[in-house]
């Protein structure tokens, strides 16, 4: 099986939209209706400026992916991220969301991000396992926080140390500093032997 994980470019926004639409006609992402392609090539350019939004291709074709944002925008949030990861209906169980986070966190951890956050829809037994699985632990919920479908549903929020604190943390280096480093490459396929064939 041919697998690449990469950087998200503007042009992927079609195959990306195709596997984050169904989501959207669940509760699981609290969008009432899928983003359009123009839509998600806007989000791509914006989260590439500072954060890495990986694709899996899979003999060329995304199957998955991830991303992280920030997580408030008050400075002293600077070092915290917010996480998701989808996969496409037909390549679940094959270890994907794992495998891009694993290699999404390797990023982080070299632009100098210290926690991270997923905010997932409960219930969602495959998103929380996922989750827990990676190491993240439950920190809260928020209860009936979003109104869909004519029920009102809670968001349990989870959070994963990435790396000790600092007592003096650096400024988080842009994407385009840490491509240029030596870890980039290794961090980038940290993920890809957990991929399963």
């Amino acid at each position: 099986m041919s697998v690449t994980f990469r950087l998200a470019i503007p042009d992927d926004a079609e195959q990306i939209a195709t596997i984050y639409a169904p989501y959207c006609l669940t509760p699981i992402s609290f969008e009432t209706a899928p983003p359009s392609i123009e839509e998600i090539r806007k989000r791509i350019i914006k989260v590439g400026e500072h954060y890495p939004w990986l694709v899996c291709e899979i003999h060329g074709k995304i199957r998955g992916y991830v991303y992280a944002t920030a997580h408030r925008e008050r400075a002293a949030y600077r070092w915290s991220v917010d996480v998701s990861a989808y996969v496409h209906s037909q390549h679940h169980r094959l270890g994907l969301g794992r495998a891009l986070y694993t290699s999404l966190f390797r990023i982080l951890v070299l632009q100098g991000y210290v926690n991270a956050y997923a905010g997932v829809t409960l219930p969602n037994r495959a998103s929380v396992g996922l989750h827990e699985a990676m190491g993240f632990q439950p920190v809260g919920v928020y209860q009936q926080v979003g109104y869909k479908y004519g029920v009102w549903h809670d968001v349990g929020w989870f959070q994963l140390m990435l790396q000790p604190r600092p007592a003096q943390p650096r400024s988080p280096l842009s994407i385009r500093e840490v491509q240029t480093s030596a870890e980039w490459s290794t961090a980038v396929n940290a993920g890809l032997e957990l991929v399963r064939a």
